[in-house]
This record gives structure tokens, sequence and C-alpha cells, in this order.
């Protein structure tokens, strides 16, 4: 099978496998020289294998580009040639009896650069192959129809002004999709049509480039217009072109300007230091950093009387007052500025050449000034223990005018409650009692008055210094227990104490105890020599029974002058601690015994009744304990109950045989120190009453509060009952106060 191309206007190669006999048709002379230059190589057993077709414009109808003919065709309509593969029937097609190939549509590179496809001849009647298939390869050959294009565009970018020739710019790029390796389709060449000449382009790499310096001041952006030609830049060629932009920065290349050579100002006399006088400011044409300078006042004339800061943000010189200024004095000052830049390049500017001069001429205002103090302030001390008429300290002050006025003094009223001054002289004197645990610091205003509009004022602190007028005490009340089974030297309570005073070196206070308390042993006081005290028992054994409390004088004394001291009771209660030697246990007697007789035996009552109704209604108790902590008011305390309850109505209780309660003098003893019976008479007590409540039929109702009062027996001062007993012959007799819920 042979394959004839046509040269004009496309180019194909075919090759076909063997025994298919390679055959062409030159149609042009040069596609003849450039056929027989690239397949000359033609050797027994291969041929090429490919067509190459040049890209077209828009087709109206099918263009012939080639023809596959069979060695033993012989045009009888026999053989029928067939087109596969890509691009088969779509992009390309065959003539199936000829075998001519056909383009349907216009080609481009681009897009696809090849196709591959295969051809066949087969039996046009039956179907059977006369000849393998064979497969080929069409190839696009590209022409110049991409023009180039810039990638990353815009483009922008930065640079120091007054930069030297030479100096790299950026680098610009474009991109062409035609194919490089074929012609100069993809060649590109950058060039500069706007932006000369201050800047130039390598034609090559598109590197740009500085080609003159540029000063921002003049102008600060460049915009320069770069092409891309393909085909080398040669005529023909397609071209693109983009902008680029430019923008100077900043260095400092200029000096400061003073707007004046000379500024006039003014300033009244009674200007405080710090005071603003006036300002000035230099231009700088630079920006930024580079436009920030500094003021400085040349050492020369009145220099020292002010001072200039510079102003970080709008770049001014404040000129200050540095000095008290007096019109009968000076009337006039006369100061050199200097501005100088903040950040000094010498690449472009001499340091010499950085700064600028200017004079200032400062003129002082008289006016009449009110009176003024020696100081700003006053600052006094005064003993606590003044005497009302002390003289404290004094105050002056003076007329600045020339006129010399006199003054008056005084303070204002809202001050004057501890001291006075004397209108003349300005002499403070004390004029009530002080008091320095009451007030430290007493500040009062004084004023100085020269005429009725000229009025000065000024604050004076006045310290009352502490003296020794407090004796030192217990820091707190102490609860101190000591166990029976205590051994001697064992400490059992350590004790501070405190002083309103505040002596100037701090407090250290001594603790000792009463000779006869030394002696009697059962205690000693030992001094901490740290503030504090320790409480040691003096003896092996404590008894409850004989002996439930006792009673130690500790004096505490100071290290004033003159020292004082203080003597102090702490009461120490025996307690049987139990077997761990805990105290912890008598923590919680103390607490029944504050809560009184009274209070205990109602507590007690109100939970067994509580109990009883709990155990009828089917409830738990014990999810139902309810815990009082109320402590009464003391013997002072007539509001919380009505007294005439304590009342004895001589009314005795009748005595219970069935009581076997021992009465013995420790009991005697207890009750005449108010603690109440000993345990074994108080739980005897507790029980009678309680069986008594649960057996009695007459009973009141479960929500009532029974108080009983146990005043002992034998008592020689007769009943002290807050229970009265009240019968009748158709109501049972209760010995109790009723409180109803």
């Amino acid at each position: 099978m042979k394959m004839i191309p046509t040269w004009l206007p496309f180019m194909l190669e075919l090759s076909l496998s063997l025994p298919c006999v390679f055959a062409t048709e030159i149609l042009n002379t040069r596609a003849k020289q450039d056929y027989l230059m690239t397949h000359n190589r033609i050797k027994r057993g291969w041929m090429w294998n490919q067509f190459l077709v040049l890209e077209e414009q828009e087709l109206k109808e099918p263009l012939y580009i080639g023809q596959l003919r069979s060695d033993i065709d012989i045009h009888d309509g026999t053989f029928k040639y067939l087109l596969s593969g890509e691009g088969a029937n779509t992009v390309f097609t065959i003539d199936e009896k000829t075998g001519a190939i056909y383009l349907l549509k216009k080609l481009d590179r681009e897009e696809k650069p090849s196709y591959k496809l295969r051809a066949q001849v087969i039996n046009g009647f039956t179907g059977v192959p006369i000849e393998t298939e064979s497969e080929f390869i069409i190839k696009i050959q590209d022409i110049n129809d991409n023009e180039p294009k810039f990638i990353k565009e815009p483009y922008m970018t930065t640079i120091p002004e007054m930069s030297p020739e030479g100096t790299f710019v950026m680098q610009v790029t474009a991109t062409d999709k035609d194919d490089p390796s074929y012609g100069n389709s993809a060649r590109l060449i950058y060039s500069i049509l706007h932006g000369q000449p201050h800047f130039s382009i390598e034609p090559k790499s598109g590197i740009i480039r500085v080609s003159s310096p540029m000063d921002r001041e003049a102008k600060d952006q460049y915009f320069v217009t770069i092409q891309a030609k393909d085909i080398v830049g040669n005529d023909g060629g397609l071209s693109t072109t983009t902008t680029v932009t430019i923008t100077l920065s900043d260095v400092n290349d200029n000096p400061p300007k003073f707007q004046q050579k000379i500024y006039d100002m003014s300033i009244i006399e009674t200007a405080l230091v710090g005071e603003i006088v006036g300002t000035i400011i230099a231009d700088d044409r630079d920006i930024g950093k580079n436009a920030e300078m500094i003021y400085v006042i040349e050492e020369k004339g009145d220099f020292s009387m002010f001072e200039i800061i510079t102003d970080d943000i709008t770049q001014e010189g404040i000129i200050t007052l540095r000095k008290v200024i007096d019109y009968e004095t000076k009337r006039r000052y006369n100061i050199r500025v200097r501005a100088i830049n903040k950040y000094i390049d010498e690449r472009f500017i001499k340091k010499e050449l950085s700064q600028d001069y200017t004079t200032i001429r400062i003129n002082v205002e008289d006016v009449d000034e009110p009176p003024v103090f020696s100081q700003h302030e006053y600052y006094m001390e005064v003993l606590e223990n003044a005497s009302v008429g002390s003289y404290v300290d004094s105050v002056t002050a003076k007329d600045p005018d020339i006129t010399q006025n006199s003054i008056r003094y005084g303070i204002l009223k809202k001050y004057s409650r501890f001291f006075d001054i004397d209108a003349h002289n300005g002499s403070i004197t004390v004029i009530k009692p002080l008091d320095r645990e009451t007030t430290k610091w007493h500040n009062i205003t004084i004023a100085a008055t020269e005429t009725k509009t000229q009025v000065s004022k000024i604050p004076v602190y006045i310290h009352v210094i502490d003296v020794n007028d407090h004796p030192p005490e217990f820091s707190r009340k102490y609860d101190i227990y000591v166990c029976e089974g205590s051994k001697p030297g064992q400490p059992i309570q350590t004790v501070s104490a405190v002083d309103k005073d505040d002596p100037a070196f701090g407090h250290y206070f001594s603790y000792f105890s009463f000779p006869e308390a030394t002696n009697d042993a059962n205690f000693t006081v030992r001094d901490n020599r740290d503030n504090t005290a320790t409480i040691l028992t003096g003896r092996k054994g404590f008894n409850y029974e004989d002996n439930p409390l006792f009673y130690l004088t500790v004096i505490i004394s100071d290290n004033g002058t003159p020292s004082l001291s203080s003597t102090n009771t702490l009461t120490i209660s025996v307690c049987d601690c139990g077997v761990n030697g805990n105290t912890e246990s008598c923590k919680a007697q103390g607490f029944l015994s504050s809560l009184g007789l009274n209070g205990v035996l109602s507590i007690l009552i109100l939970v067994k009744q509580r109990k009883k109704a709990l155990l009828e209604k089917g409830e738990d108790f014990k999810q139902n304990f309810v815990k009082y902590d109320d402590e009464g008011g003391g013997e002072e305390d007539t509001e919380s109950f009505d007294i005439i309850g304590l009342r004895n109505r001589a009314v005795m209780r009748e005595p219970k045989f069935n009581r076997k309660i021992k009465r013995d003098i420790p009991s005697l003893y207890r009750m005449s120190l108010r603690l109440g019976p000993d345990v074994d008479i108080f739980r005897e007590f507790l029980v009678e009453k309680l069986e008594e409540t649960n057996t009695d039929v007459n009973a009141l109702p479960l929500d009532t509060l029974h108080i009983y009062a146990f005043e002992g027996t034998g008592s020689m001062s007769g009943s002290l009952s807050s229970i009265d007993s009240i019968c009748s012959d158709t109501e049972p007799c209760y010995k109790m106060q009723e409180i109803s819920g």
C-alpha cells in the first residue's frame, strides 16, 4: 500500500508496515528537495511513520492532505480503505474507495500537537482484511499565531532615590505559546517604549536597570512601558506591552530649614517652671524618619533659663520655662536654637550641612502677683500629747511685686478643728487635744492674702508623733484548756499582745506573772522574746472534780518611754481530754457551758420529741437532724425573753424520792461558780425528765418546746428556775414553760 502526500499547503509523512511499498508524489520543487533530504535514509524493513501538517486558517470545505494506496489495488471497487484512531472522522476522514485523506477542520498545535491514527485495507464485499492494519502519527507543525503574554502582572517595585546607574530595578517575564523548538515564533526580545532615559532593559533577560540618578523630591513615581516581541523582534513578529510602576523611596538627602530666622515670644512673670513659652518648626523635604529632627539650645546667652523638647509627632520644637523668671529682675531673654537631622546618611549629605539655626527673643510680661510662700508645701510634726496652745511651726509668704504689700494668713474653716494660725506672722498652734490613734495626719490649707483679690493657698501636712499612752493587751480572748493528765512544763497555749501605739522602732512586749502566782506553781509564763509568751503547766496532773477552773494573772509591758503595762487574767479550764489527750473535745464542752443549763435541756428535749414524732410517721430521724448553734446575750440580754419568768415565786418542787442524787460539797462549789451540776447529777436529771415526758399521758403536743431548769437540791438561796408550777384541780401540773409551734 502506497502513500502519496500533498506538500502544499500541508506536509505529510507516512509509514505503513511491510509488505507495503511507500510511494510519493512530489508537487513542489522545494518540498521535493526537503523530502529527499529527510527520507533518503529509508532502508529495507522500516519506513517513517509520521505525517507533518501545518496549522491553517478556518476551513470552508474538507482539505486534501494525502492518499493511501495499495500496490495490488486494481481499482475495480473491491478494495475499501478504513481510518481509525484519534481524530478519525472528526478531524480527519478518508475516501474509502480511493484512500484520499482529508482535513475536516482547523488544527491548533497549542491545543493538540499530534494525532495517532490507524489505516487498513479490507475487501469491500466480504470485509476480510486484505492488508494488515498499520499505525501512523500526524504531527501539527507550528506557525506564529500566538502573541507573547506577560506573567505576574501588575509589575510594581520601589527603589531608593539617587540610586546609581546600573542599579537593579526588577525583571519582567513574558511567555509565548508557540513551539520554541521550531523557528523563532517563541523567541522574545524586550525593549522600553516609554521610560527612558532613567531606565534601560536587557533585551533577552527582561532585567530593568537604572540609567541615571533620580530625585524623589522632584518626582517620586515613574511608569515604564515594556514591550515583548517574538521572532527575535523582527518585522512581522507579534508583540505585547506591560507597564511597570516604579516608586522612589526617600533617602535623607535634605537638611532641615527654619521658616524664620528670628522668632519673638512672650511669657508672663508668674509662669511656673515647665510652662510652654512657644513653638518653632523647621521644614525638611524628606519624609518619614528621614524628616525627623531634634532641636537643641546653643549654650550661649540665656540658654539656662529655658529648655526645648522635640514633639516626635509634629516635629515641632517646644520651648518651656526651666527656671523662675521675674519681670522686676529681667525683662528680655535671647536664645539660639539649632535643628539637626536625627538620622544622618553621609552618602547623601554631610553632617555639617544637615542642620540650621534660628534666634528666639523672649519678652517677660509684668503682672500683679499674689503672695508667694517660701515652700510649695509644708510638712510639720507635733507630739500627740501637746497641750492646747502649743506652737507647731510657721509658714511665710511675701509679695513678689515692687510694692511689697503686707500679708495676712488664715486656715480654711473646714481645716481649723485642731489648729489655728496667727494672721500676722503665720505661726500655727494647737487648739484641741490630739490623738494619734484616731488621726495620724492632719492636712490643712493655709491662705495668704495680699489684697482682697490676690490670694495664695498652700497645703500643710501635720504629722502627729506617737507617745506611749496605751498599755499592751492580749490580741484576743483565749479559751485555754489543760488536760487532767498533763505533765509539768507542758505548753498549753501561746498568747500574743497588741498595742495601739506606734513606736518608731516597733513593738517589743514582755510577759511575766505575779510572784505569788509563780510560787503557786500551778502554771507559769515563759516569755518567748518574740512578742509572744507560752503558758506552761507547773505541776503534774489536775482534777476536774477538785478544781475545774484556774485563773492566771499575766502582766504585759511594752518598750515605750515611759514603759506601760497591763494586768490580764487568763481562765484555764480543766478537761478530761480523753484517751488521746486532745483538747478539741473540751471546746465542745465549753460551748455547752456557754449555752447554760436551760439551753442544753431545751435542745435535748426538743430532739427527743422530734425523734418520737418521726418514728410515729415512719421517717428515718437520722436524715432529719437539725443543728442549733445559738448563743445568748448574757446577763444583760433582757430583750430575747421575758425576764419575769426568771423570778422565783417561792414554789418549791416536790422532791422525787426515786432520784439518787449525790449532794456533796463539790456540787455546791460548782454552783457557786455558775458551772451547773456535776456530770452524774446532770445525767440522772435528764434521764428522769425524759422518762416523765415519754410516759406522761397528758403531755403537750409534739410541737411544743419544753424548757426545764434544774436548780439543784439543798440550794440555800431557793429556786433560781425560770419555771413556775402552775396547777389546778382540773388540769395536770406542768413545771415548764410552753412555747407552742
